[in-house]
């Protein structure tokens, strides 16, 4: 019965959620290599705890969430633009992972 209701919850929710995969280690290394190339020039306290958030993340949707943090490190040391870019870049990694509402470029 339990098992009945939770299909009828999810297929009540529509089309506005999309299933999204679950990533594979070697997927997840990807998106965390991904993440932590964003941040690589960046130095000091902050980056080493966003470097540590980033290596003990253990879902794409846990990564992704940290782009926020790594987005204010970037445009700090350098510049907006460039985090932005740098920011936007990473969408790749991540589409399919996470849920597609998230998944939205830095203008």
């Amino acid at each position: 019965m339990i098992a009945s209701l939770a299909r009828f919850f999810r297929a009540s929710l529509g089309p506005g959620t999309s299933r999204r995969r679950q990533p594979s280690l070697h997927e997840l290394q990807n998106m965390r290599a991904a993440l932590l190339a964003c941040v690589v020039d960046c130095e000091g306290a902050v980056a080493q705890r966003l470097r540590h958030k980033i290596k003990h993340a253990h879902t794409g949707q846990e990564l992704w969430l940290l782009r926020n943090d790594a987005y204010q490190l970037i445009s700090q040391r350098h510049s907006q633009t460039l985090a932005a870019e740098r920011i936007n870049a990473l969408l790749q990694h991540f589409e399919g992972f996470v849920e597609a509402r998230l998944l939205v470029r830095i203008k």
